[in-house]
């Protein structure tokens, strides 16, 4: 099937390159998760990447522990390129052409992030690996992705999670948890539910960019979305 996007803004979580160990870069998780993106990529969709950094260092845990937040949130930053690095590897092993961009300037490792740069890469067909968030402390990943998206004007973003849909509360804790398939910005928000943290979904309503949550533990997964295939939920 053809995709039913021409470029697209993938957001994956850093735990999610975790796998069952719950920390670190699990090989076997990450080779998945680049075979499921190059199935996708191979449709013809532009794609975008922001990758979270949880499997190595959460900011926010650590400010919590005390630390001073913009320190733990740079040394976030730092694992998200760990993990981008990784993901790049993984995918040219796929035969996908990637570029990482950074958002923190590392010109060793990774272009910095400029973005006609990085909408040509797009054009050329490449995968473009956003690394370091925004590059500002106080902002997360999330935020990351959702301004990426606008700057790349991506039709869509979509947030690949442990969870199958949004629901009004944990499914793992409750039992009667109810899950939605199409939800407004404006109720996510004001539920206060926790798909993405509330400046993303801001973003994404002031912009009207629909997010789609879905699950990335399903193999096929990314592919069935870019296909336009009805998974997960749509905020709207």
């Amino acid at each position: 099937m053809a995709a039913a996007y021409k470029r697209i803004l993938l957001k994956l979580s850093g735990e999610a390159l975790a796998g069952k160990q719950g920390h670190g870069i699990h090989a076997t998780t990450i080779h998945q998760i680049a075979a499921d993106v190059a199935a996708a990529y191979r449709t013809g969709v532009q794609i975008g990447i922001v990758i979270g950094g949880g499997n190595i260092f959460r900011g926010v845990a650590a400010s919590s522990d005390g630390m001073d937040r913009a320190s733990s949130d740079y040394m976030g930053m730092l694992a998200t390129c760990i993990n981008a690095l990784a993901l790049q590897d993984a995918l040219e092993k796929q035969k996908v052409p990637t570029r990482v961009q950074t958002a923190i300037e590392m010109a060793e490792i990774a272009e910095p992030y400029i973005r006609r740069r990085a909408i040509r890469h797009l054009e050329k067909n490449r995968v473009v690996i956003f690394g370091a968030g925004t590059g500002n402390p106080y902002f997360t990943t999330d935020t990351a992705a959702a301004l990426r998206a606008m700057e790349i004007n991506a039709e869509i973003l979509m947030k690949a999670t442990k969870v199958d849909f949004i629901y009004d509360k944990d499914p793992v804790k409750h039992a009667d948890a109810v899950k939605f398939d199409r939800i407004s910005y404006l109720e996510v928000l004001n539920r206060d539910l926790k798909v993405m943290d509330l400046t993303a979904v801001s973003l994404c309503m002031d912009n009207k960019l629909p997010i789609l949550s879905f699950d990335l533990t399903k193999p096929g997964n990314i592919l069935r979305a870019v296909e336009g295939e009805t998974i997960g939920t749509i905020v709207h």
